[in-house]
């Protein structure tokens, strides 16, 4: 008792000492930034303020919204950046706990979840943004100038974001779901129509409401699902045969057998009665 309660006190030790290192690295990150914050946040609005109609602004209603907002800004960017090694402090304190095979399984998929995350998140800055907020201002009416909250403009951003990051996981979800024998590469085929109309879904849940910004969500989402399979191939566990296991036997087999008894037992009476 005395064994298992020191070693739950050790590993809380480790993992407190763990997750300090991990903030540690985002806050000094964030202190490296501090001096660009403002820079920082123009990087991010710049898709906004290219789609703006010429003299618009984007404005703070709130009082200390033109100094927080690039703060959280610059402190989510040090989050990402430092997040490869909050991962791997993740990893150093789950890994002890592992089998061998999923020591070897784990480490290819928390690095392939990290660049679908970034490149997620590139797709909707580079490819996304332009057109939903060219789409959003030409279409503003006559006499409204387009103008938005840098808070709001923020919220708005880190939720597409974190819409685009999270889809781009779909084929480190599928690869897992096959690996731990949740579900069939036949069964995802199965349900490939309903998860094209999820898509389309989620595109619209996420997206700006427009067509085009839906469309741009829903049609990667259902590629990178069809790619979940393609790679889910080569992660397949193969079929151990089971000696216990049972078959039936099909009408031929069955006959088969029924005529080698038959015969079984003619040549047992024949050899008894030359006895």
């Amino acid at each position: 008792m005395d064994d298992a309660q020191e070693s739950f006190i050790s590993h809380l030790i480790e993992l407190r000492s763990r997750l300090i290192r991990a903030i540690a690295a985002v806050f000094i990150i964030f202190a490296a930034l501090f001096s660009w914050a403002r820079e920082i946040y123009t990087l991010l609005a710049r898709p906004m303020l290219a789609a703006m109609p010429s003299g618009s602004h984007m404005i703070a209603t709130d009082v200390a919204g033109a100094f927080f907002v690039p703060m959280k800004v610059t402190l989510m960017l040090s989050f990402l950046l430092a997040l490869p090694y909050v991962i791997y402090q993740v990893w150093a304190f789950v890994a002890p706990g592992l089998y061998a095979h999923e020591k070897r399984l784990v480490p290819p998929l928390i690095v392939a979840s990290v660049l679908l995350f970034f490149t997620g998140m590139s797709f909707a800055y580079f490819v996304v943004f332009p057109v939903a907020f060219g789409f959003i201002t030409h279409f503003a009416p006559v006499g409204v100038v387009v103008m938005t909250d840098i808070d709001k403009y923020v919220s708005f951003v880190m939720t597409t974001f974190l819409a685009f990051g999270v889809t781009f996981q779909v084929p480190v979800v599928v690869i897992v779901l096959v690996r731990i024998g949740l579900v069939s590469i036949a069964k995802l085929k199965e349900i490939r129509p309903y998860v094209i109309v999820g898509s389309f879904v989620v595109g619209a849940l996420f997206t700006p409401p427009d067509a085009l910004s839906q469309f741009m969500l829903a049609v990667p989402l259902w590629l990178l699902y069809e790619l979940g399979i393609i790679f889910a191939r080569f992660f397949v566990k193969p079929p151990v045969p089971d000696e216990g296991d049972y078959r039936p036997l099909t009408d031929a087999e069955m006959e088969r057998e029924l005529d080698k008894a038959e015969a079984a037992a003619d040549a047992g009476k024949i050899e008894s009665q030359k006895e």
